[in-house]
């Protein structure tokens, strides 16, 4: 390893994020010895890790869910730093390139095979049907145009002015979550109003206090809270609740160094160093904040509209009502471990527990164990956050899945990993990640609390080497990341996890501003 010597004022910059200096060096190790990929086994199938839940056990398990809700133990979670640059990065491209190119011309070269004009020309034929049509018109008649005239013209320049600079809607710089995405016969929604709705009928206590919580990036976050207060009031007649919604930005704390292409610490023309967000994986410290209880979390863009909304919200509650069943069993068997000596036929029950119920593989060696070596083994395999992954069968989509993953001991583990943690240049890697039958659509339920009610500390049971190097730019100049280990993989790694199967109609995220064509997102 190399040596690292920092001036008095990189020192100064690094306290002030709040960062030790022995963090920054142990960051810059990590890019020195390059990323660890993890080792796959194998991926995860029905009955290999991925339990199925048949039609008549919904019902059952909506009752445990029932109960936890009316007490007040629910909380949904909805990561919302995301901005929308990427989903409208096609106009974007139009209007910085090309702003004056003129329908005719995009369907000529949509024609001749041009991938990102087939896709401007679904864009630009269709832009009536998207739900910030109406907002984008009226915008615009403010200004004295006609939008309609416009279109008609085949002339765009002044339509995606509007759509995404601030002269308009701007929505080229918010975030995903302030953008329209449903429209209804008396209103149009947010991404955010959706979550606000559905979280309205699955985490709502028996006095009807309904309590979220939304990681946002800080210069967005009055925005949020703005449009909350514009909201809350329509929605809270509409559903007979009272939102308790707060909102929290990643430390700076969690942001990582950067490093040019030579693993040096990269640093801007004015000399001081560069830091950048450690991705999603940061955001461990916001759920651990938040001393929750049972935890709903789910992505901002993966939403529906109220007519598809009913199936999403059956496995919802069944996830959590799913969770609460092994959980009470959890602390059942807690009690009793904790109670001191127990029968073989104790631990063998337990043990096929876990062998059964949570797929976790029991060492050869444990039945030679002492009483007490069985015990401790059970105490350390059952005292951990426990959290339910829904998983849909898998179509191609970009993202992570659910594999087996032997550890550096050798022992094996559930876990959901990402493309980039799987070695490139592995066949046998590449070939086992191209296998996997399932796809991790963010569709989890946390149960953040031990056996006597007090909250785990999250912190504990992250594994700090799945972490992920990418490479950036900044002034032109190309440079090295560093990801924290993510939300749902590196930073749960050592939760105790289950898989189970959702139906694939509950996933439906807005990637691209033309997802929200497609039928599912427009009006019946």
């Amino acid at each position: 390893m190399g040596s690292f010597t920092f001036s008095r004022k990189d020192l100064d910059q690094i306290t002030a994020l709040g960062i030790t200096e022995q963090q920054v060096v142990s960051q810059l190790e990590v890019f020195q010895r390059s990323s660890p990929y993890v080792r796959l086994k194998r991926p995860c199938t029905i009955g290999d890790g991925i339990h199925v839940i048949p039609e008549e056990g919904l019902l059952p398990l909506s009752e445990y869910h029932r109960e936890a809700a009316k007490r007040g133990r629910c909380l949904k979670l909805v990561p919302a730093s995301g901005a929308a640059t990427r989903m409208f990065e096609l106009p974007l491209w139009l209007y910085t390139h090309e702003p004056r190119v003129e329908r005719d011309e995009i369907a000529g070269r949509a024609k001749a095979g041009e991938g990102k004009c087939k896709d401007l020309l679904a864009f630009i034929d269709r832009i009536d049907c998207f739900a910030f049509f109406d907002a984008l018109k009226g915008v615009m008649a403010k200004e004295g145009l006609d939008i309609h005239a416009l279109m008609e013209g085949g002339r765009f320049e002044e339509i995606f002015e509007y759509l995404l600079t601030p002269r308009g809607l701007n929505y080229a710089n918010l975030p995903k979550g302030m953008i329209k995405f449903h429209q209804y016969p008396d209103e149009s929604r947010t991404a955010f109003e959706e979550h606000l709705v559905e979280a309205a009928e699955y985490v709502r206590s028996a006095q009807g206090s309904c309590r979220l919580h939304s990681t946002v990036s800080p210069e967005h976050r009055e925005g949020f809270e703005m449009l909350l207060e514009k909201v809350r009031p329509l929605y809270e007649g509409k559903y007979h609740v009272r939102f308790q919604v707060d909102f929290s930005v990643q430390r700076q704390s969690t942001n990582t160094i950067a490093v040019d292409l030579e693993n040096r610490p990269f640093r801007l023309a004015d000399g001081s160093l560069l830091f950048r967000p450690a991705g999603h994986g940061a955001l461990i410290e916001n759920l651990n904040n938040l001393k929750g209880d049972i935890i709903f979390i789910k992505n901002i863009d993966n939403i529906v509209p109220d007519r598809l909304k009913e199936t999403t919200f059956k496995w919802k509650k069944a996830l959590a009502g799913y969770l609460l069943k092994i959980q009470k069993r959890i602390f059942s068997y807690m009690e009793e471990l904790a109670g001191g000596t127990h029968e073989e036929e104790f631990f063998r029950e337990v043990l096929d527990f876990i062998r059964t119920e949570l797929f976790l593989p029991i060492p050869e060696g444990l039945r030679l164990e002492s009483i007490e070596g069985k015990r401790g083994f059970l105490l350390s395999m059952l005292n951990r956050p426990l959290r339910v992954c829904g998983q849909v069968p898998s179509q191609g989509e970009p993202g992570g899945g659910p594999f087996w993953v032997e550890g550096k001991d050798g022992a094996l583990s559930m876990q959901i990993v990402e493309r980039a943690q799987v070695d490139p240049n592995s066949v046998e890697q590449q070939g086992i990640w191209g296998s996997a039958t399932h796809f991790n659509p963010v569709d989890i339920v946390c149960g953040v609390r031990d056996y006597r009610g007090n909250p785990f500390d999250l912190r504990q049971y992250v594994d700090p080497y799945a972490i992920v190097i990418t490479t950036k730019s900044r002034d032109g100049r190309e440079l090295k990341a560093l990801e924290l280990p993510g939300l749902w993989n590196g930073a749960m790694a050592g939760w105790i996890t289950v898989f189970v199967e959702v139906p694939l109609i509950t996933f439906n995220p807005v990637k691209t501003m033309n997802d929200l064509l497609r039928n599912e997102h427009q009006p019946q």
